[in-house]
């Protein structure tokens, strides 16, 4: 029996005893690269997945893979640049989780309200991708885990990634599986709460509230602040908070904390601050990139019943269009819903969306891509119109410039071949794979042709 097969028998083995959100996010993209000699070397995608493996599923991938090959074997943990330079790693410590879970989830329910929880963001329902993959996995780490890795856990990005979403999702496994006090706040409400502290009562005294305030932030087990770039040029606020994540690192409490700006570009908070957010891990989400925005969206419709048909090429142009931020992208299917019901049911099409979205599309994201920039430079100089790139005329006065203008839009831009497709009217991706394809090779044989691309980039560059 060969690795492929070996490894085949043991993923479909082993998703019998762990959940489905564990089998996504550690065993999934694993393959065995060599098993011989009671050795089974493993490929796995990121760095964290060999501590995770190694700390939490050891003994288990043991005996499932001893079972398979019918004799005893040892495991060992690679990336895929480690096994191409054939270095070997030095086996970490290992350790054993034999803990039987519990449910909890009636005494989660109870306790949500305390914590400030959204129970409509979970690990399940985050959409993962390449831009967010190294935090969603540290995330459901800690999660498993509070206070013992990764403390604090630092998650920045720009707004409407889904860095609250992931704070909520750790939050909300940990009341799931667990009997720990959560408390989540945004920045707003701890400098809120702590202002109180300056209130007095009809006898000049804030004792009370003083210990309100100590058993809200500091009996808890696990405290996540949202958006922390917010205390900057809040000296006293800073102090408190100081103290507050002091206290709480010290009893072994788990600290999350978000912000849209990595720990050394917070300039304006205090050092202190700044040294101890990067203890733990910090991870950052970049923007999601076209295939995950696409995957948003689709998620969006499906997460909502949505049993009106949205064609593919809608949610292409809405993905190449709208933007990175998530809650433009669903709040863009939101629109055009609503428009179709007004119009008392109008088939969503392509042209609709154009229309409709017109106001709602990200005009800096388009401009910044050049795409219709490209366009106008390339239809001046073969004296056609842009109307007449997009259009479906197959005539060899217009194939050849929008061919042309189709190669400068993948050479000088970031875009996709869907995304470029759309913006030449609704062309398919093949179209445009071809168009490239073409002028490439035309190039090296057409001097004229050489100059001709080389001119339009000066100018559109």
């Amino acid at each position: 029996m060969n690795e492929k097969m070996i490894w085949s028998n043991f993923l479909n083995s082993i998703k019998n005893d762990i959940t489905p959100l564990s089998f996504d996010t550690w065993f999934k993209e694993t393959e065995l690269y060599e098993c011989k000699n009671g050795l089974a070397k493993i490929i796995v995608p990121m760095g964290i997945s060999k501590k995770h493996l190694t700390t939490h599923y050891y003994e288990l991938i043991v005996s499932k893979l001893s079972e398979i090959v019918g004799d005893n074997v040892d495991i060992q943990f690679f990336l895929k640049e480690e096994i191409e330079k054939e270095n070997r790693v030095e086996q970490q410590e290992l350790f054993s989780s034999t803990e039987v879970p519990i449910d909890y989830e009636v005494q989660s329910i109870q306790r949500r309200h305390q914590s400030n929880l959204n129970p409509d963001y979970t690990f399940e329902n985050f959409i993962v991708g390449n831009s967010n993959k190294f935090a969603q996995a540290a995330a459901l780490d800690v999660a498993e885990n509070p206070g013992n890795i990764y403390n604090p856990l630092f998650i920045y990005g720009n707004s409407g990634l889904g860095k609250t979403h992931l704070m909520h999702a750790i939050g909300n496994y940990i009341q799931q599986h667990s009997d720990k006090k959560v408390l989540y706040v945004p920045s707003d409400q701890f400098i809120n709460d702590f202002l109180g502290i300056n209130k007095k009562d009809e006898y000049g005294n804030n004792f009370d509230y003083i210990n309100y305030f100590k058993n809200k932030y500091r009996n808890i087990d696990v405290l996540i602040i949202d958006d922390i770039q917010f205390f900057q040029g809040t000296k006293q606020t800073q102090n408190e908070f100081f103290h507050t994540f002091t206290n709480l690192y010290n009893e072994n409490k788990q600290i999350i904390i978000s912000s849209d700006r990595s720990p050394d570009d917070l300039k304006m908070l205090e050092d202190r601050l700044r040294t101890r957010f990067c203890w733990g891990l910090t991870a950052d989400i970049y923007p999601p990139d076209f295939e995950l925005r696409v995957a948003i969206l689709k998620k969006r419709i499906v997460g909502e019943s949505i049993d009106k048909n949205i064609p593919d090429d809608v949610i292409e142009y809405i993905a190449s269009n709208v933007g990175s931020d998530v809650r433009h992208l669903e709040g863009s299917i939101t629109r055009l819903l609503a428009y179709s019901t007004i119009m008392g049911g109008a088939n969503i099409t392509l042209d609709l969306a154009i229309e409709v979205l017109k106001d709602f599309v990200n005009k800096g994201y388009s401009e910044k891509n050049n795409i219709n920039r490209i366009q106008r430079i390339v239809a001046e100089h073969f004296q056609v119109s842009v109307e007449d790139l997009k259009s479906k005329k197959r005539s060899a006065n217009l194939a050849f410039p929008r061919q042309v203008a189709m190669y400068l839009c993948r050479k000088l831009t970031d875009e996709s071949f869907p995304k470029i497709g759309i913006e030449f009217g609704g062309k398919d991706h093949s179209t445009v794979m071809h168009s490239v394809e073409k002028i490439e090779k035309e190039i090296t044989v057409n001097r004229e042709l050489e100059n001709i691309i080389e001119k339009l980039r000066k100018e559109i560059v």
